[in-house]
């Protein structure tokens, strides 16, 4: 299971740590994931999908509906 947002499209981001001396390594900003269960009531049935924070606020905002709608047009749900 790959680390990516069902709603937004969020996945992880690559950058550097920086050390005192300025010598980079690489690292991985990852994204605030949680696998939560949400009560479809237009389906009648419960579903789940990997929400990050923002996907989670967005749901608030908008209802499950029209998120997963907003999230199916842009191609960001799997199934």
């Amino acid at each position: 299971m790959s680390k990516i947002c069902q709603i937004t499209g969020k996945k992880a981001l690559v950058g550097n740590n920086v050390a005192h001396s300025n010598v980079r390594t690489k690292r991985k900003f990852n994204v605030n994931l949680f696998r939560k269960k949400f009560y479809w009531v237009e389906e009648d049935c419960w579903i789940s999908l990997n929400v990050s924070a923002s996907g989670l606020r967005t749901i608030n905002k908008i209802g499950l509906d029209a998120a997963l709608k907003k999230a199916a047009a842009k191609g960001y749900l799997n199934a």
